[in-house]
This record gives C-alpha cells, sequence and structure tokens, in this order.
C-alpha cells in the first residue's frame, strides 16, 4: 500500500484529505508542520507528499529544501497563494506540482496518484547504482550528468572528471598529485596550480559560498575531499 504524508496546520484540512485519499487504497500520515513531516519521512517509506506552504515551526518550503538532500519523493505544494510567482517559486524550490486552495478533493487525489505513478513506474524511487549524492549535489556516472538541488551542472570534460573522482572516493582525502594522475592518466609533476584553478571552477559552479564551500573541502597541507551530507 503506497503512502502518502499529509502536512497541514489545519488539522480539518489534513482531516478531509484522509479521508479522500484512504477512499483511494492510500495509507496516511498525517503532520502539522514542516518539523513533523520531515521527521515522519526518516522513519517511513512515504511514496508521495502533499505539503501546505504556509505553517508554523518550519513552512513548506524550508522542509522540502530540507527533504531534497536526501530524497527525491515527490511533493504537492498547497497554498492559498493564486498568483503565478508564488506557484513557479514553490516548484523551485523542489516541489512537483502545486494546488491552490480552495480546492477539489478529487482533483488533488487525481494528482496525488499521477505523482506516485510517475515515481515507482518511472523507477525515480530507487536508487541507481551509478549514482553519486551527498547532500544535493547528484553525479550519475553513466549519463555524465552532474545536478544541484535537480538542476543541471555543466561542467567542462576535466571537471567533471574531477568531481567524479572526488565523488568516487567520497570521504578520502586526495592530493593534487592523485587527482592529476587519475583525471589527466599522466605523472604529476609540479601539477597543484593547474589542478587548484579547475577545483575553484568548479566551485563556481555547485557552491553557494566558494569562501565557505559546502561539498568540495580542502585539507590544508595535503588535498581536497568531499564527504557524504
Amino acid at each position: 500500500m503506497y503512502k502518502v504524508l499529509v502536512c497541514d496546520d489545519d488539522k480539518a484540512i489534513v482531516k478531509s484529505i484522509e479521508i479522500y485519499l484512504k477512499a483511494d487504497g492510500y495509507e496516511t500520515l498525517p503532520a502539522y508542520n514542516g518539523r513533523q513531516a520531515i521527521e515522519i519521512l526518516a522513519e517511513n517509506e512515504v511514496h508521495c507528499i502533499v505539503m501546505d506552504i504556509m505553517m508554523p515551526e518550519l513552512d513548506g518550503i524550508a522542509a522540502t529544501l530540507k527533504i531534497r538532500e536526501n530524497s527525491n519523493v515527490p511533493i504537492i505544494f498547497l497554498s492559498a497563494k493564486s498568483e503565478d510567482t508564488d506557484k513557479i517559486a514553490g516548484l523551485g524550490f523542489g516541489g512537483d506540482d502545486y494546488v491552490t486552495k480552495p480546492f477539489n478533493p478529487l482533483e488533488l487525489c487525481a494528482r496525488v496518484k499521477s505523482q506516485i505513478r510517475r515515481y515507482v513506474s518511472l523507477g525515480s524511487m530507487v536508487q541507481k547504482e551509478n549514482v553519486l549524492t551527498t547532500g544535493g549535489l547528484s553525479l550519475d556516472m553513466e549519463a555524465r550528468l552532474v545536478t544541484l538541488d535537480g538542476e543541471e551542472v555543466r561542467l567542462t570534460a576535466t571537471e567533471y572528471k574531477i568531481l567524479e573522482y572526488l565523488m568516487i572516493n567520497m570521504g578520502k582525502t586526495l592530493s593534487s598529485n592523485q587527482i592529476y594522475e587519475n583525471v589527466w592518466n599522466e605523472n604529476a609533476y609540479s601539477t597543484e596550480r593547474t589542478v587548484t584553478v579547475h577545483i575553484r571552477r568548479i566551485r563556481e559552479k555547485i557552491e553557494i559560498d566558494t569562501k565557505n564551500p559546502k561539498y568540495i573541502k580542502v585539507v590544508w597541507g595535503i588535498g581536497y575531499k568531499i564527504d557524504k551530507i
């Protein structure tokens, strides 16, 4: 039985949505703020989330950003706001669909069904062996595709090879010589500058703050590493 996490600070709305989803054969998990939603998701296999945007403690946008660090479960936003800019903003932060209040429960159920079908039948819920991930950064070795929070990151061939080598060796500190020899396939002679320049360019594409990087860390005097987040 597929599980749907329903999160809204209005308990009456949660109850109403649960009634319709249960009638369609889904198991429901209620939550009343973003923090509860994250906690429930950590302890249960969830196939779709219906998430209100405006909530106390942790709103739907902040909760979605946190969820997207580790999960690609489909998220349908609920909001009383109807402006197109709000819809675009919600989808841009990791949502898969958007329903404006007041809504037709039957339409919402149809959207839940559609999202779960895509999630399950297209294999989105299966973690591929050839995909390396840490936080919101993902590298598909088969497709040679890098994404950050779901958005494609365009790297040069050399930049891709460096990032791939670091992510394959996640948690390990690699010297500039090791990186050079494995990426350029030739012996390293005073290559630190070359590697440093490429690392800087990669950081400019995947880091929000290059001076305080989240992904590619410097281990002073030794080299570089990427940790599992």
